[in-house]
């Protein structure tokens, strides 16, 4: 593990003409109405990706290469890289959370779970669920006033893998955790989906959980979930986190590189790990997501909470909301707008060593 004090940090601009033969740029939206992530082959690894939004006030439908379409839709409000940049879910019924209203279980008697993708793989557009904000849109973090991107730590370029949540669950800060030692970080428990398809923002997967890392950020258990889309070619050979070193090796070792060191260049320490950074199994990471989903049930049942609790599917919650109100939460958000530009310290490339 890498010693605070013995951290040597190089950073060094990576030149747009250079860089995109070797990299894929962030999240751009075009002009088109609606359309899916492109899937890279295996051996691409740096080829040019683009993810094509919507337009957006309009609704994109969420699908992928060898799937039906899904039944969640997004409708994205603001400018993209901007403080106001909103991302909305929406069911058959109308607006939805993400976090309160689509199953933790896609399909419970396989065990097999929901995710929603809020960070594409090889961007690093910093976006997530907001827990504070009515019907939990996926929106940009902001460091003092600035929408937040991930830098990248040579070799790895953005996140590696479709970054995202699983709902119905929470990590709750008053809580701490009997193995790490540390209390919950106040979100829904994190999910790494490692296969060979690239999710857009806003997509919805099925999901087949093999493992789980206990990463101990600032005090904090923030627990980062391993998993496979279930239409992936590997899913039936993957049941395991065993599996993951079998089929895909090395991908383990850069996880844990990539969580330990992503933070240096913004001058925090190297994030430490319970465990000794070892991965747990299957069954230990289904342990884990009952019981963040247990802290997420009595959440919802709070009425004094700070937490955007509003939801149309928990009719037993004393915070269903009718659709109406809803749709007026949307159109009071920023108008739609056309992207910001990516600012040049987004491309650039740090290099970390002990």
């Amino acid at each position: 593990m890498l010693a605070t004090s013995r951290v040597r940090l190089i950073t060094a601009a990576v030149a747009s003409t250079s860089a995109a033969s070797l990299s894929p740029p962030l999240q751009r939206p075009s002009a088109a109405p609606t359309s899916t992530a492109r899937v890279l082959p295996n051996s691409s690894m740096f080829r040019q990706v683009r993810q094509a939004s919507a337009s957006s006030s309009m609704s994109t439908t969420m699908t992928s290469a060898t799937t039906a379409p899904s039944k969640y839709t997004i409708e994205e409000r603001g400018a993209l890289f901007s403080p106001d940049y909103r991302c909305y879910f929406k069911g058959p019924e109308g607006y939805i959370s993400p976090w309160h209203d689509i199953p933790m279980y896609a399909d419970p008697a396989k065990k097999t779970f929901n995710m929603f993708v809020e960070i594409a793989r090889w961007n690093n557009a910093k976006m997530e669920v907001g827990v504070k904000e009515p019907l939990n849109p996926i929106k940009q973090d902001i460091k003092k006033g600035v929408p937040r991107f991930v830098d990248h730590c040579f070799p790895h370029h953005g996140y590696i893998w479709n970054y995202g949540a699983i709902p119905q669950t929470w990590e709750d800060p008053a809580h701490i955790d009997s193995d790490t030692n540390a209390k919950g970080d106040n979100d829904p428990i994190d999910v790494c989906e490692i296969g060979s398809k690239i999710h857009t923002r806003g997509s919805v997967l099925e999901v087949k959980i093999l493992g789980a890392l206990a990463m101990v950020d600032e005090g904090e258990t923030d627990w980062k979930l391993i998993a496979i889309d279930v239409t992936d070619p590997l899913a039936d050979k993957l049941n395991d986190i065993d599996d993951v070193e079998k089929y895909m090796p090395g991908l383990l070792r850069a996880t844990v590189e990539w969580f330990r060191i992503y933070k240096i260049p913004a001058g925090k320490p190297p994030n430490q790990f319970a465990f000794n950074g070892q991965f747990k199994n299957r069954e230990y990471a289904l342990r884990v997501i009952a019981e963040t989903n247990e802290f997420w049930k009595i959440l919802m049942k709070k009425t004094d909470s700070d937490y955007a609790l509003k939801c149309c599917s928990v009719e037993a919650s004393d915070h269903f909301t009718e659709q109406s109100v809803l749709a007026e939460i949307v159109a009071a958000s920023a108008e739609p707008a056309p992207p910001l530009p990516i600012p040049a310290s987004a491309d650039v490339w740090h290099y970390v060593s002990e």
